[in-house]
């Protein structure tokens, strides 16, 4: 499957500039769950559109291509899946995956994986687009390679998933509350799920995390 991110990686990276609003409104609702100043990991990093804007310093993914963009970005990058992530036990003070779950043959390694290399008051930061939203059942119809491969994600699912990796206090928000084509500003995320296409989760590798 991620021959398709090396065969179309500047289509992937492109797609940010045509749908910005769309971009920024999932970037405006990430900053808001992303600690600043903290060492953190990307699972899935692509071409670094997340990474370099959220502070992020490293980044794993199956793409030569991609990573190279990525690390003109500024990213300390590493080739790999998320189902093998080379890094250390307890390393991590945060890991992000954005819309990766989707193209990975197994979801629950990744999580599993994430968890492993954050430390004891590490958090995870998952952003899906909601299977069971609009924007998903749209981007199901369109023509594309990416659009053909993706296999969304429920939030039920994904709250199952992180559930028995060992993470705690899931706390959800959500944004696109329009198509991409008809946006024409940045939305604003409000918390929970259901209404928004894209959904994200942060939980916590320590029962206390609030």
């Amino acid at each position: 499957m991620f021959s398709i991110f090396d065969q179309y990686f500047k289509k992937y990276d492109t797609w940010y500039e045509k749908n910005k609003f769309t971009y920024l409104s999932e970037l405006k609702l990430l900053s808001k769950l992303v600690p600043k100043d903290k060492k953190g990991l990307e699972i899935g990093v692509g071409t670094g559109r997340f990474a370099e804007s959220l502070g992020i310093k490293y980044g794993i993914d199956p793409s030569v291509n991609m990573l190279k963009i990525a690390k003109g970005r500024g990213v300390k990058i590493k080739k790999a899946s998320g189902e093998n992530v080379p890094f250390k036990d307890n390393v991590f003070e945060y890991v992000v995956i954005v819309i990766t779950l989707a193209f990975v043959n197994s979801p629950q390694k990744v999580i599993k994986e994430a968890w492993r290399v954050l430390n004891n008051n590490g958090k995870i930061i998952i952003g899906i687009v909601d299977s069971n939203s609009f924007l998903a059942d749209f981007y199901r119809n369109k023509e594309g390679a990416f659009y053909k491969e993706a296999k969304f994600v429920k939030v039920n699912q994904l709250t199952q998933w992180l559930k028995a990796a060992g993470f705690y206090n899931l706390i959800y928000y959500q944004t696109l509350f329009n198509l991409p084509r008809d946006m024409t500003e940045i939305e604003k995320p409000r918390s929970g799920f259901g209404q928004g296409g894209f959904v994200a989760v942060i939980a916590g590798k320590n029962i206390s995390h609030i």
